[in-house]
């Protein structure tokens, strides 16, 4: 499976600030057998993903030494998840994931083999391998979100903190070696053996994938289709300015970093007279940097806040990328990619930790997709911007620019602080009964008006007002489509909130999506009433008028 690892992905995070699993239960996901076996395999795949990375970089600068023409390959591998990530989430949340999973890894071994066969054919030109390259990245791209989401399924809830670190070692030692046999295989065997290892290794998730017997997901209410719960998934980013703030973090450190990623080929071979196997090993040498990080990162986590990462983070990534433009020394590019490499796992864990902590269940996949259009969008722009500032200025420039970016950026975004993130609990309160109405209507009837009815001493209103506003918030993001607070002019103190869903089934799945922070930003709001008995709750149905007539 082709992971490039934004963050180990597979499952949600721990909350910032939470004990890091003890050392002791690290492996204990490893005791259930499906994630054992999928883990096994998904390293297996993501060896013949780096390989297969390393190949089609190696045979851009054989078919076209332009550094626009390599840094491109980076684009075609990363655009399809920006293209295609609101679709794949909402996918991953309507559909049988485990069916999806299958189709994508079959696409994606089609897709690696065809490169493959093209390159033994002497078809292979900058056009083809860029096609088939992208068409891979279309698969990754729809199998990134369902592949994350089927991990909670795996393994018990006290085991996720460690399912994650296991997702993120797996990865980072197959980019440890994966790299560095890369090169081995294209310099002693042909680059088109890198492209058909690559599509065996997707016969070990097919298999895997083929054998799990999922349990059915069991609902009361009926799925959402495609477009609702992408157009629903947009709403919820919309009313949730914390998850905005973790996207705008994450993007405003992306778009720098990729020029490193993007440049690395031409690093290798221009600046430091390095074949195909020395390329190889420079891309392990990020690997080993972030197996080391992962190792020390529990620690790490424990001593400073999710703000503090990822600002040593970032200074040690910037510092790590410059490396080669201002020393391009054989040692010294290999130490600086190093602390590179370890300064990238430090800061996509925390973005993913951040984005993972302010998700519900119900909308995970839909925002990890977000998170993913963001990684992969900027890494594909990126590598596109900093490719045409080499082939202008120089690789030097490229390098040193973006590291001086990454400062400024970080500079710009210090009020935009992670650590409230910690304070947010997402998993599902159900505190709202289900609606006991006199006349139930269809699921497709709408709009649907709710009325909470508030009774508040007259001296607290801008308190009262200022109580409702992450109400309102709650209300929109989890499928309301408008939202008012009315004061009744005859009788100061008394208030009505009113809000409208499009039909009864949308109103149902909005009382089955709120969450112990809906519920406690609530009862900040209902402390305001008076009386023994809570706000009264109605709900309105719109009626169809009739015309009147001529």
């Amino acid at each position: 499976m082709e992971q490039q690892d934004p963050g180990a992905h597979g499952v949600p995070a721990p909350a910032d600030g939470e004990p890091a699993p003890r050392a002791a239960s690290a492996w204990a996901p490893l005791g259930q057998p499906m994630f054992r076996n999928l883990w096994l395999a998904s390293l297996l795949a993501n060896f013949g993903s780096l390989v297969h990375g390393v190949g089609a970089a190696w045979l851009m600068t054989t078919l076209s030494p332009s550094p626009f023409m390599v840094a491109l390959v980076q684009t075609a591998t990363n655009l399809p998840v920006f293209l295609l990530a609101l679709p794949a989430g909402a996918l991953a949340d309507v559909v049988d994931r485990r069916r999806l999973l299958l189709v994508t890894q079959s696409w994606m071994l089609l897709s690696a083999a065809a490169l493959g066969g093209a390159v033994l054919a002497g078809a292979a030109t900058p056009t083809v391998l860029l096609l088939l390259t992208f068409m891979l990245g279309v698969g990754g791209a729809l199998n990134a979100p369902a592949w994350q989401a089927i991990v909670p399924e795996l393994v018990p809830a006290s085991q996720l903190g460690s399912a994650i670190a296991l997702n993120s070692v797996g990865f980072n030692l197959a980019r440890a070696i994966g790299p560095a046999v890369g090169g081995l295989i294209v310099a002693e065997i042909g680059v088109a053996a890198t492209f058909m290892l690559n599509a065996c290794s997707f016969v070990a998730v097919l298999v895997v994938l083929f054998r799990w017997r999922r349990a059915a997901a069991r609902s009361v209410l009926p799925a959402e289709r495609v477009i609702g719960a992408m157009r629903s998934g947009i709403n919820y980013l919309r009313y949730a300015p914390l998850l905005r703030r973790a996207l705008v973090r994450t993007a405003g450190f992306m778009v720098f970093a990729s020029a490193l990623w993007a440049l690395l080929p031409l690093i290798a071979r221009n600046e430091l007279g390095l074949g195909v196997q020395g390329y190889g090993l420079l891309l392990g040498c990020l690997g080993v940097g972030a197996v080391a990080a992962a190792a020390g990162l529990p620690r790490l986590r424990a001593r400073t806040t999710i703000d503090q990462r990822v600002v040593l983070g970032t200074l040690a990534y910037a510092a790590g990328s410059a490396v080669p433009a201002l020393w391009p020394n054989l040692w010294a590019v290999a130490g600086g990619l190093v602390l590179a490499g370890g300064a990238w796992l430090v800061l996509m864990s925390g973005f993913n930790t951040a984005v993972q902590s302010i998700s519900p269940d119900w909308v995970r996949g839909r925002a990890l997709s977000v998170y993913l259009l963001i990684v992969f969008g900027s890494l594909a722009f990126g590598s596109a911007l900093w490719g045409a500032v080499a082939s202008w200025q120089g690789i030097g420039p490229a390098l040193w620019l973006p590291a001086v970016g990454m400062i400024a950026a970080l500079a710009l975004q210090v009020r935009m602080p992670l650590a409230r993130l910690a304070e947010l609990d997402m998993s599902s309160s159900r505190h709202w009964p289900a609606p006991e109405v006199v006349v139930v209507p269809r699921p497709d009837e709408g709009p649907v008006f709710v009325t909470v009815e508030y009774f508040i001493d007259p001296a607290t209103k801008d308190d009262f007002v200022n109580a409702l506003a992450p109400v309102r918030r709650s209300r929109m993001r989890s499928g309301a489509v408008r939202w008012t607070l009315l004061g009744d002019l005859d009788a100061p103190g008394r208030y009505v909130e009113s809000f409208m869903v499009e039909s009864w089934l949308t109103h149902l799945r909005q009382l089955e999506r709120m969450t112990v922070t809906d519920q406690a930003v609530e009862s900040r709001a209902f402390a305001f009433h008076l009386g023994a008995e809570p706000p009264r709750v109605s709900h309105l149905l719109a009626e169809q008028v009739p015309p009147r007539p001529a």
